[in-house]
């Protein structure tokens, strides 16, 4: 069972609402405690954040499991994130349809970080035939090292205006960063960035799972 709260002192389908709440809409800890306040029960904001850094990364790797096969043509770019005061990157890449490949906080954006990316994404969903970027050196670096180091011939593409799918999909996520006021630890940052995209996975109905909404199919994966 992926949310198994044998031990925990609310009902499983609590710290599940919660948990789903959290990491789809823009909603803070303590919004979520007033929430709750409103409906009956008593929860601390820093218990429903022990809840998320908790059972996050099995939702996140139930997802992973379970993601429907992408195109071959995909769209790479990378955005910041503020970890602690200082700015980390989010390496994401999309399907030219918009659907999410794969997504890794790093520390640096440079070719390693690009290259350890590009590795982790194909490990994950094969691999495909070009690669759309903007003038990013460091992509086109990583790419051409991930090509010589494997043998492979994957294209690299530089074009901003075809870009725009991915730079319109980081958004959601951008937003749901900018509620959490700022990551004090890069471990729950790459924690909770993995359950927003999880989650944005799900709503992008991509998921091998039961369910006509979002919602339906976070609770099929959670069982």
């Amino acid at each position: 069972m992926l949310f198994d709260t044998s031990g925990h002192s609310f009902e499983r389908q609590i710290i599940m609402l919660n948990v789903r709440w959290y990491l789809s809409y823009k909603l803070s800890y303590r919004d979520l405690e007033e929430m709750a306040r409103e409906r009956g029960f008593e929860v601390d904001h820093t218990t429903i954040y022990r809840w998320v850094i908790k059972f996050t990364p099995g939702l996140e790797k139930a997802v992973r499991r379970l993601k429907r096969p992408l195109g071959k043509s995909w769209r790479l770019d990378e955005t910041y994130i503020k970890v602690k005061g200082q700015w980390k990157y989010l390496y994401r890449a999309v399907d030219k349809e918009g659907n999410t490949v794969d997504y890794l906080l790093t520390a640096k954006r440079d070719r390693k970080a690009a290259q350890r990316f590009l590795s982790r994404a194909i490990r994950s969903n094969g691999e495909p035939i070009k690669i759309t970027i903007d003038k990013s050196g460091a992509n086109t670096a990583g790419i051409q090292a991930y090509n010589e180091g494997e043998g492979t011939d994957i294209e690299i593409r530089q074009n901003k205006y075809l870009n725009n799918v991915i730079e319109q999909d980081r958004r959601p996520i951008k937003q749901l960063c900018r509620t959490t006021l700022g990551f004090k630890r890069f471990r729950t940052a790459r924690i909770t960035i993995g359950g927003f995209e999880a989650m944005r996975i799900i709503r992008k109905l991509q998921v091998r799972a039961e369910g006509d909404t979002s919602a339906e199919i976070f609770y099929s994966v959670a069982a």
